[in-house]
C-alpha cells in the first residue's frame, strides 16, 4: 500500500529475516481470539513484462488476501487483477479489494467534475463527482472479471506521484470531498467499504477527520508485529471508526491480520456527509425532512432527492404528540448514522431516538432531565472537535448555552456562549452558511423580521453577526436541511402562512439564490425538522 520507494528507504529499519520467509512472525502474538493471518497485493506482484516489480505472491500458508484494484492511482487498472483474483478462487482464499484514491490533476478534474450525483455549480460538487467517479472506474474493473468482495477498502495516504494538497484546512475540505466520493460511489454500486490509512497520513490529508461509523484497516507500517501491529486492532483508529484489519509490511509483501473474528462478510457502513449530514435520515447521501402531522401526530419522512425536491411522506412513526420540541442535531451518538432529539411536555425529559441509517430507529436512550427550561437547536460541530453538539436558549434569562457532544451519546460540561437571544422567535443551525467550513447559525428577529447570520469561530464562539435577509416574519416555520439542493452548500427551507414550502438556496459565495417552491399543503404539519 505505501509506495514501493518509500519502503526501500526503510529497509535498514528491518531487523527480522522471519517475516520475509513466510506468514508467521517470529515471536508469537499475545493471546487473541482466533484472527486470521493474511496479505495484501497489487500490482507490484505483476511481473515485470506488464510493469510490475515480480515480487512474490502470499504463500500458502495465508488465510485471506485483500486485492488491489488499480496501479497506484485512480483511473488505472492493476494489470494482473484478473489472475490474481483467479489465484485467490483457485487457493480458496477469502478476498477484499481496495482502490486507490488520490486529488485529481486538471486533466481528470476537466473530464469527471460532472459525472456524478452533485451538482457540478460549485468546486465542492466537481470535487464529489470526481471521487464518485474514481469509485465508478474501480467498480468498472470488478465488474469486467466478474470480483465482486465483500468490502472495498479506499486507500488514502500520500501519493508522490499524484501528491493532496494539504498546506491549508480548506485544502483539506476539497480533500475529503474526494474520498466522500469514492465511499458514496462504491455504496451506490452495492459495496460495503472501509478507510485504509495510518494517523499522520490522514491528519495531512483530511485534518483528522473523525467517521466513527466507518470501518477501519490500520497500517502499523514497519513496525514490530507481536507489539505495533496488534495494537492497532485496540488502539483508536486514525478516523474513530472500529478497525477490523490491521497491517505491517517489509520490501517484499504487506502482512495482514483480522482483530476479531470475521468471516469476511460485508460491513456496516453508514452514509457519512460533510455538508448538513444532520438531515439524512435514511442514508441514501441525500439530506430528508422530518415533519410532524399536527391531526394525528404520526411523524413522517420526506426523503430528499438531492436535487431540491421532495418525495411523497413515509410515516416513520406514531405517538409523537407528547413531544413540544423536535430536533435533527446530527450523529449524537457516534454510530454513522443521524438521529433525533425530542422534548417530553409532562417531564422535560430529553430523549435521544437513535436512528438506524436506514429510515428507521433503534431502540430509544433518556439523556437529560428539565428540559423545558430551555429551547434548543442542533448546529452541528460548533467547538470543532468534530462531535455533534446542542445549542440551548434558556427560557427566562435569553442566555445560551453550549452542550458540547461527547460523541458516544451525551454531554460534556455546558459553556456559556451568548446572551439576550430571546431578542429572537426562530433559530437554527443551518450548517455552513458562509463557506469558511465551520458551523453557523441563522437567527430571525422578533420585532423586526430580520434574519441574522451569527458566523461560528469554529473554536465554540461568534463572528461578527451580518443580516442575510428581512421580512422573514412572513415565515411560519425556517429549518436548515444542510445541502438540499446537491451543490454541497447549505440551504434553508421555509413556510409561508399559505403552508408554501420554499427552498431558499445559497450560493459558494454566501448568497442567496432564487427561491424554489418545493411544496404546499404544508399547514397541516405543527413540527418541520
Amino acid at each position: 500500500m505505501i509506495s514501493l520507494s518509500a519502503r526501500r528507504l526503510l529497509v535498514g529499519l528491518f531487523t527480522s529475516l522471519a517475516l520475509v520467509l513466510g506468514l508467521a512472525p517470529a515471536t508469537a502474538p499475545p493471546a487473541h481470539a482466533a484472527p486470521l493471518f493474511g496479505h495484501d497485493i497489487s500490482w507490484p506482484q505483476c511481473p515485470a513484462s506488464v510493469g510490475g516489480f515480480g515480487l512474490p505472491l502470499p504463500p500458502a500458508s495465508s488465510q485471506f488476501v485483500v486485492i488491489g484494484l488499480t496501479r497506484g492511482l485512480p483511473f488505472t487498472e492493476n494489470p494482473c487483477l484478473a489472475s490474481q483474483v483467479g489465484w485467490a478462487r483457485t487457493n480458496g482464499k477469502p478476498a477484499h479489494g481496495y482502490a486507490m484514491a488520490a486529488f485529481p490533476t486538471a486533466a481528470q478534474l476537466a473530464t469527471y467534475r460532472t459525472q456524478g450525483p452533485w451538482t457540478s455549480s460549485t468546486r465542492a460538487g466537481q470535487l464529489s463527482n470526481v471521487g464518485y467517479s474514481e469509485a465508478r472506474f474501480a467498480v468498472a474493473s470488478l465488474n469486467r472479471i466478474g470480483f465482486r468482495p465483500p468490502v472495498v477498502w479506499i486507500d488514502v495516504e500520500p501519493r508522490p506521484a499524484q501528491p493532496w494538497p494539504t498546506a491549508t484546512a480548506a485544502q483539506q475540505r476539497d480533500n475529503r470531498y474526494i474520498i466522500e466520493g469514492l465511499m458514496r460511489g462504491l455504496r451506490d454500486a452495492g459495496f460495503s467499504y472501509g478507510l485504509y490509512s495510518f494517523t499522520s497520513g490522514w491528519a495531512s490529508i483530511t485534518g483528522s477527520w473523525r467517521l466513527p461509523g466507518v470501518p477501519v484497516w490500520a497500517t502499523a507500517g514497519t513496525l514490530n508485529y507481536p507489539t505495533e501491529a496488534l495494537d492497532r486492532c485496540s488502539q483508536p483508529s486514525f478516523s474513530g471508526g472500529r478497525v477490523y484489519i490491521s497491517q505491517w509490511y517489509d520490501t517484499v509483501r504487506d502482512y495482514d491480520r483480522t482483530c476479531d473474528p470475521y468471516a469476511f462478510t460485508p460491513l456496516p457502513v453508514p452514509a457519512s456527509t460533510l455538508s448538513g449530514a444532520a438531515t439524512d435520515f435514511n442514508g441514501d447521501w441525500n439530506n430528508d425532512v422530518l415533519a410532524r402531522v399536527g391531526a394525528t401526530a404520526e411523524l413522517r419522512m420526506y426523503a430528499g432527492t438531492g436535487r431540491g425536491r421532495l418525495m411523497a411522506g413515509t410515516r416513520i412513526g406514531t405517538g409523537w404528540g407528547g413531544f413540544n420540541l423536535l430536533e435533527t442535531p446530527g450523529d449524537v451518538n457516534g454510530d454513522g448514522a443521524v438521529d433525533v432529539l425530542a422534548r417530553e411536555t409532562a417531564t422535560g425529559s430529553l430523549w435521544l431516538y437513535r436512528g438506524n441509517g436506514k429510515g428507521g430507529w433503534l431502540p430509544r436512550l433518556r439523556v437529560g432531565s428539565g428540559w423545558n427550561s430551555y429551547s434548543f437547536f442542533g448546529p452541528g460541530d460548533f467547538n470543532g472537535d468534530q462531535r455533534v453538539d446542542l445549542l440551548a436558549r434558556h427560557t427566562a434569562t435569553g442566555i445560551l448555552w453550549l452542550y458540547p457532544g461527547n460523541g458516544s451519546g451525551g454531554w460534556l460540561p455546558r459553556v456559556r456562549v451568548g446572551s439576550g437571544w430571546n431578542a429572537f422567535n426562530s433559530i437554527v443551525g443551518p450548517g455552513d452558511m458562509n463557506g469558511d467550513g465551520t458551523a453557523d447559525v441563522l437567527a430571525r428577529q422578533t420585532s423586526t423580521g430580520d434574519l441574522w447570520l451569527y458566523p461560528g469561530n469554529g473554536r465554540g464562539g461568534w463572528l461578527p453577526r451580518v443580516l442575510v435577509g428581512f421580512g422573514w416574519n412572513a415565515m411560519t416555520a425556517i429549518m436548515g436541511p444542510g445541502d438540499f439542493n446537491g451543490d454541497r452548500t447549505a440551504d434553508v427551507l421555509a413556510r409561508d402562512r399559505s403552508g408554501i414550502l420554499w427552498l431558499y438556496p445559497r450560493s459558494a459565495s454566501g448568497t442567496w439564490l432564487p427561491r424554489v417552491q418545493i411544496g404546499s399543503g404544508w399547514n397541516g404539519i405543527n413540527a418541520i425538522f
